[in-house]
């Protein structure tokens, strides 16, 4: 049989390589003399070869011996930060025991149950002279009228629905709040913040105080954020300060029929064997505020949780945060809509801000930002376990 691996001399397979090689050569020089595309390997190169990590790496051993007790000291300052933050929170305790007998009278105000003296009432408005001005020119016209409608207008007690008006002010927590949650949210008198005692371990507690009503017994609802003040062992340089670990909510004892927790749906079953149907009652979790005090717990077993457990529990403890650094401090503010009209104009600020940074890189170039257009992508706050 004729061996055809051979021609003139010359092995078939070193053939078929020069003639790859050619053709890569030829391919090669055609890229190379593109010049996006030699533009964008020299960023490539440029990028990796600028890298943080790979300078590093270049670094004699020694220095990196040196780089290493830095670190070592970059986590002492951690745990030192962590002390500081405790002493922070203890802190915390003791200004708001200066604060509750304010926010004890505000509470009275609200309720009604005490009525503010003339100099407790008195406040200076912004537009105050030219309210003054407007109002000695109606004084002059209409006194009679005015005595009439004073005389007919009413006087509630206290402040009506001034915690409901906040929920209903501030988006994060309207969006919580169903139609049905409404008519008790509407008994509530005050929120307080708790900080844990002196010696324990850091958390706070609000607490959602009720009149009588008639959905629950309960004249307090209370749920309590467990908090942790130290760097992380896995990871001790992401310590920012203390984070929110956990949570616990408490039982809400319903009167009968009146839990917007659940709802009761009907369904049909069919009997296997007879054929026969019958239909059964049956109770389902229902969207509601009060879902706020059963909430998700964080896996304490080391088990992860799925994205939108993370997400739920993320949400749970920014606005636990929320209450506290905010809402209750401030509540008279956002029951006037003062306090939602600065954080949306602090909002509005910061994206005015991107947008004008974003309109000057397309300005110096085009051309990349079609080829590479930027999208900002909001992520829920960070959830750590423990």
């Amino acid at each position: 049989m004729a061996d055809n691996s051979f021609s003139d001399g010359v092995p078939s397979d070193s053939m078929e390589a020069d003639k790859n090689a050619s053709t890569t050569e030829k391919l090669t020089d055609q890229v190379m003399q593109n010049p996006q595309v030699l533009a964008a390997l020299q960023e490539r190169l440029d990028n990796v070869s600028h890298t943080p990590s790979s300078y590093i790496e270049t670094l004699p051993k020694a220095v990196k011996r040196r780089i290493n007790a830095l670190k070592q000291l970059q986590v002492r300052c951690a745990h030192i930060e962590a002390k500081f933050y405790e002493e922070v929170h203890d802190l915390e305790r003791k200004y708001a025991a200066l604060y509750q007998p304010l926010f004890d009278k505000r509470r009275e105000f609200i309720t009604g149950d005490v009525e503010p003296t003339d100099a407790e009432s008195e406040w200076h408005s912004e537009n105050e002279e030219e309210d003054k001005l407007a109002g000695d020119m109606k004084n002059k016209v209409v006194i009679a009228e005015k005595e009439i409608a004073t005389a007919e207008e009413p006087n509630p007690k206290g402040i009506p629905e001034f915690w409901f008006t906040i929920f209903r002010n501030v988006d994060m927590l309207s969006e919580l709040v169903q139609e049905y949650d409404e008519p008790i949210l509407k008994h509530l008198q005050d929120i307080k913040v708790k900080f844990s005692d002196p010696g324990q371990p850091m958390s706070f507690v609000l607490e959602f105080h009720f009149e009588p009503n008639d959905y629950f017994t309960n004249s307090v609802l209370t749920k309590t954020y467990k908090m942790k003040s130290e760097p992380d062992k896995a990871d001790p340089f992401s310590f920012e300060g203390p984070e929110i670990v956990d949570c616990d909510g408490c039982t809400i004892d319903w009167k009968k029929g009146k839990n917007v927790t659940v709802k009761t749906i009907k369904k049909k079953q069919k009997h296997k064997g007879r054929g026969t149907v019958r239909t059964i009652t049956k109770q389902v979790p229902n969207e509601s505020f009060f879902n706020f005090f059963n909430p998700l717990k964080a896996s304490g077993d080391g088990e992860s949780l799925d994205e939108d457990s993370e997400f739920t529990l993320a949400s749970d403890f920014e606005i636990g945060h929320f209450f506290r650094e905010r809402i209750v401090p401030r509540a008279v503010l956002y029951f006037t809509g003062e306090a939602v009209e600065d954080d949306d104009n602090f909002e509005e600020g910061e994206e005015g801000e991107e947008e004008e940074l974003e309109g000057d890189e397309e300005g110096e170039d085009e051309d990349d930002a079609e080829i590479n257009p930027k999208k900002e992508a909001s992520q829920p706050a960070e959830c750590k376990q423990q």
